[in-house]
């Protein structure tokens, strides 16, 4: 019963919150169309407060002490992401918190020497790329209901009730913030969404692999869509010799939506992929001897997408 009472918390809070926010209207953080956005008129970047905002009343019902490492290091980032969703904080101060955040919780976990300083780089890439990849209506907050939905399963199929309810407790929240960031989007999640999602992504999937929850596999598959697109197009940029720290618009959910794809179908695509991933890293769980055939198998299906999107995006290019 307090578990479900967490989950339906989370949903009811970031629900009731966001209609809040909205209906009182008054000064708001916007985000203003730029170089990197997909979208053309100014709106309203609240949707992480009402996120967050589930997911600590689900904290407070749930009271686990061994996530709250994991619960401070993400609220904290919450906190100095507003501020910059409010105010603008320069890069040096957003990217310190994230590191001090990152090792701070792992450090607290346990990790120490090579383990504290890879799983470090780690959380602070996936507190990262899950920004980037915040820039199409409905496709962020569809990743956080059906990734940690995996993550929740996958716990409970490891014996750990309470990771599961927390990871429950996220996905209902951002269930909740898909009402209003649904196609079209009356407001986004901003940095106070999108940054402690991917921190508790990442801390989250390695308190499971440090527990014997689930197999490192697990929570890397389930977030896989997000992980590929944004690490395989830095790789991209770097090697093209960009200015990877420069906002731009070539992550693959981009180029499709600059090639025709609605926001709509693009979040409709996305989430059948992100549903087949999260299906199959909990068949993983329950068929371990099939773990590496069906890593292999994301790994062709991934290989074939991208090149598909580079060919069809060349001819687009030449098009014009």
């Amino acid at each position: 019963m307090m578990i479900a009472f967490a989950v339906l918390a989370a949903f009811a809070v970031c629900w009731l919150t966001l209609a809040w926010l909205l209906r009182r209207g008054g000064r708001m953080p916007m985000d203003h169309p730029n170089e990197r956005s997909l979208h053309a008129t100014p709106t309203p970047r609240i949707g992480g407060v009402g996120i967050m905002a589930g997911v600590a009343v689900a904290s407070l019902v749930l009271a686990d002490a061994g996530l709250f490492p994991v619960m401070l290091g993400a609220f904290a980032l919450a906190g100095v992401s507003l501020a910059d969703d409010v105010r603008g904080l320069p890069v040096r101060v957003r990217f310190l918190a994230h590191f001090v955040a990152a090792a701070g919780c792992l450090f607290v976990l346990g990790l120490t020497g090579w383990a504290l300083l890879a799983g470090t780089l780690a959380v602070v890439w996936m507190t990262n790329l899950y920004n980037f990849m915040d820039g199409s209506d409905g496709l962020a907050g569809g990743m956080a209901a059906i990734g940690f939905g995996a993550l929740a399963g996958a716990a409970w199929l490891g014996g750990a009730p309470g990771l599961a309810a927390f990871s429950a407790a996220i996905a209902a929240a951002a269930l909740a913030f898909l009402r209003y960031n649904f196609p079209p989007a009356r407001l986004f999640m901003g940095d106070a969404g999108s940054i402690p999602l991917g921190f508790l992504a990442a801390a989250l999937g390695i308190l499971g692999i440090q527990q014997g929850v689930w197999h490192w596999s697990v929570p890397l598959l389930a977030f896989s869509p997000f992980i590929v697109d944004a690490t395989v197009t830095l790789a991209q940029r770097v090697l093209r010799g960009e200015r990877v720290w420069q906002a731009h618009r070539s992550h693959y959910y981009q180029r499709l939506v600059r090639m025709g794809y609605s926001h709509r179908r693009l979040a409709g695509v996305a989430y059948g992929v992100m549903g087949m991933a999260a299906i199959s890293g909990l068949l993983m769980e329950v068929r371990p001897d099939a773990r590496w055939s069906i890593l292999v198998g994301w790994v062709i299906f991934y290989t074939w997408a991208m090149h598909a999107i580079d060919r069809r995006w060349e001819a687009h290019i030449h098009a014009d």
